[in-house]
């Protein structure tokens, strides 16, 4: 235990600020992410579109891809507006993989494939979520929301591109 928690403290210590959008719930929608690497100074900024899609799966793309931009296991500091993400890490996620990806009453999970793909990554990386309140001046938060309705808005312009 003592070992695992010393290399868990050589981890790389980054920030991860994320957002998505819907124009229609469902609709087209986007995400965004900036990952932040405080030892270095570096920045990776990315954003993505789906065409047909809801705003808590675009919030949850965000921390998936921010994530799987990480080249090896680090120590992730999430700052997101999205309370379904924040309760989804911090109170639900266990409870459903006990209970085999089930909610109360036996129901499935919505958007299992992505909580999925998410539990996998927290196999991988430590993450801390920490909620930041949307449109409140959130410097990374304000430029996230910005960026995931430009992707959607530029799917929307351009139907036949990906």
């Amino acid at each position: 235990m003592k070992a695992r928690r010393q290399q868990e403290n050589h981890r790389p210590q980054v920030q991860l600020f994320t957002d998505g959008a819907c124009s229609g719930n469902p609709g087209p929608g986007g995400w965004a992410f900036i990952l932040y690497h405080p030892a270095s100074g570096k920045k990776l900024i990315q954003s993505g579109a789906e065409r047909d899609t809801t705003n808590n799966r675009m919030e949850l793309m965000a921390v998936i891809k921010g994530l799987q931009a990480l080249r090896k296991p680090s120590r992730v500091q999430l700052f997101t507006d999205s309370i379904y993400v924040g309760r989804g890490l911090t109170e639900w996620l266990a409870a459903w993989k006990a209970r085999g990806w089930k909610r109360g009453k036996n129901e499935p999970v919505k958007n299992e494939d992505l909580w999925r793909q998410l539990s996998e990554l927290l196999e991988t990386h430590q993450v801390e979520f920490h909620h930041v309140h949307g449109h409140s001046g959130h410097p990374e938060n304000e430029t996230c929301d910005r960026l995931a309705v430009e992707a959607y808005q530029k799917l929307l312009k351009h139907p036949q591109k990906p």
